[in-house]
């Protein structure tokens, strides 16, 4: 009896598996739902800016904002010589970080921390895009977009109490949006004096840390509190507007401005020492101020004359006459190899009476250190007429910002200020049926207008707008639009868009003023010069 209903349930299944199956494939085939359409295909160039940006969300800033550049160039070259960035920047950081870790180890009783290996990988950062900021105010500032998802390998030891431990960081991700001044741009190279970096917002940090060969951030919660500990730690040091300044050249030097001329001529030099072994020397003279970074000057040379005579004439321009110095060098030229030098000197401009010509004839030395023995042996002398010009007249200061933002008119509300929007040019503007161009200005509902200029393609309005708040405008965006009407009182196009653009105002509020060419969207080469400023009470 148990045989047969073991024999008679096993067929039961069966039968009952074989009929659901051709049931459930009949009702599948012959019973869909009829509310279910069939998918919209849509191509890519009829979508929207935010469609785009939700389906390809790694696509590059610069195809989603047409104010940022493409850097193609600088990620091809930082690629070709990552290889040797990767060494001298782990040489430099090592430097810097020594003389850190030997002063801070005592206080924490450890015998000694040392890099064992220290490498940033073969997979170098690449920049997504920059954005560049033109203010007038004698500086650059540039926003570039880095990412970087690296392999790197940097090994720490530390030895303490005989124990040694290792920490190894890898796999290391680093997103980040920062911002770079330069300023104040000078007129000396490398044509900046400092250079400010901050950041717009709290970078992304990704990285693997082994402590002893065991993944320590698969402990849990470690890994979200390492992550939100470093991105607390470096905002609180450099998200805007705090800044980490690094100093370039001394800017009360680099902004000196020219206040004089000084006029010398080489006349001659007498019993010079001769320095070839056979036959005299070939002397020639080089002038320099000192402080100057200019490249010196020089005179022909006297082929095979201890007592040559030049009667040539330089001027200097001189920036400081009450710390510089004309530095005179005598060398022997040389057809192959270094050139000898046969003596040097050295005049204070501050020894120096204006516009009066001196003649100065000065012992050729052997350096410039007058404790130097070797300076006692008569090397020759030469002779100088130096005169000293300077400027006549007032001198325009040429550090005093002359686009200074002025300050809100009386009445404005206390944390509030004045938005003022200047139109200036735009250029390249392309209508399908006409180019009568005017601009349109949309913010906070508001709308106003330039006048428009008829048949132009490049028009210039110069038009001021200005819009008083009461608080600063950091989440707000204006919306800019060039449209083109009909001159004609015709019913076919009466209007089109040239092209828009919005901009974001936080930039307006941190800089005070922006100056800035704009691509115009769904325009084929247009460009809209606008400036903004964001003028307040006190500044």
């Amino acid at each position: 009896m148990g045989l047969l209903s073991t024999i008679l349930g096993l067929w039961g299944f069966g039968v009952g598996i074989t009929f659901g199956l051709l049931i459930g494939y009949y009702l599948f085939i012959y019973f869909q739902p009829s509310d279910v359409q069939d998918p919209v295909i849509r191509p890519l160039v009829e979508q929207d800016t935010e469609t785009l940006q939700r389906l390809l969300p790694e696509i590059p800033l610069w195809v989603k904002n047409p104010d940022y550049d493409r850097l193609d160039w600088l990620n091809k070259f930082i690629e070709t010589m990552w290889p040797y960035l990767d060494k001298a920047i782990c040489k430099t950081a090592k430097d810097i970080a020594q003389p850190i870790i030997a002063e801070q180890i005592p206080k924490y009783k450890i015998d000694s921390v040392e890099f064992e290996t220290l490498t940033l990988g073969t997979m170098p950062p690449t920049f997504q895009g920059m954005k560049v900021y033109i203010t007038d105010d004698k500086e650059l500032i540039m926003e570039p977009v880095l990412k970087w998802a690296g392999n790197p390998n940097i090994t720490v030891a530390a030895k303490a109490f005989g124990l040694r431990a290792t920490v190894q960081v890898v796999d290391l991700q680093v997103f980040a949006s920062p911002r770079i001044t330069l300023k104040p741009l000078v007129p000396t190279f490398p044509c900046f004096a400092k250079i400010l970096v901050s950041l717009m917002e709290k970078p992304h940090v990704d990285f693997g840390l082994k402590l002893l060969g065991a993944d320590a951030m698969s402990i849990p919660g470690l890994y979200r509190f390492v992550q939100e500990l470093i991105k607390d730690q470096v905002a609180n040091m450099y998200l805007w507007p705090k800044t980490l300044e690094v100093p370039i050249l001394d800017p009360t030097k680099a902004l000196k401005r020219p206040v004089g001329v000084l006029n010398v001529k080489v006349v001659r030099a007498t019993k010079l020492k001769k320095k070839d072994l056979l036959g005299a020397s070939d002397p020639y003279v080089k002038l320099k101020l000192t402080e100057d970074k200019l490249p010196s000057k020089k005179t022909t040379v006297k082929r095979k004359n201890l007592n040559p005579e030049w009667n040539e004439e330089f001027d200097l321009v001189v920036r400081d006459p009450a710390s510089q110095a004309l530095e005179v060098d005598v060398y022997d030229w040389e057809q192959v190899g270094k050139h000898d030098m046969m003596g040097v000197n050295a005049v204070p401009l501050k020894d120096l009476t204006p516009d009066e010509p001196q003649v100065l004839t000065l012992d050729l030395l052997k350096s410039l250190d007058t404790g130097a023995a070797q300076n006692e042996k008569s090397r020759g002398q030469i002779v100088l007429e130096l005169t000293y010009k300077p400027f006549k007249g007032e001198i325009p200061n040429e550090d005093e910002d002359s686009g200074a933002v002025e300050n809100a008119p009386d009445g404005t509300p206390d944390g509030g200020g004045l938005l003022v929007i200047i139109v200036h040019e735009a250029q390249d503007l392309e209508g399908k049926h006409h180019t009568n161009p005017h601009v349109r200005l949309l913010f906070r509902g508001e709308e106003r207008r330039t006048k428009p200029v008829k048949k132009n393609r490049d028009p210039r309005w110069d038009e001021e707008f200005q819009f008083m708040l009461e608080e600063p405008p950091t989440n707000d965006r204006v919306h800019v639009e060039v449209v083109s009407a009909s001159s004609r009182m015709g019913l076919l196009h009466p209007k089109e868009s040239l092209g828009y653009v919005d901009i974001n105002l936080s930039d307006v509020v941190s800089n005070k003023r922006i100056n800035e060419n704009y691509n115009l969207i769904d325009s084929k080469n247009g460009r809209i010069q606008i400036e903004m400023q964001w003028r307040t009470s006190s500044r």
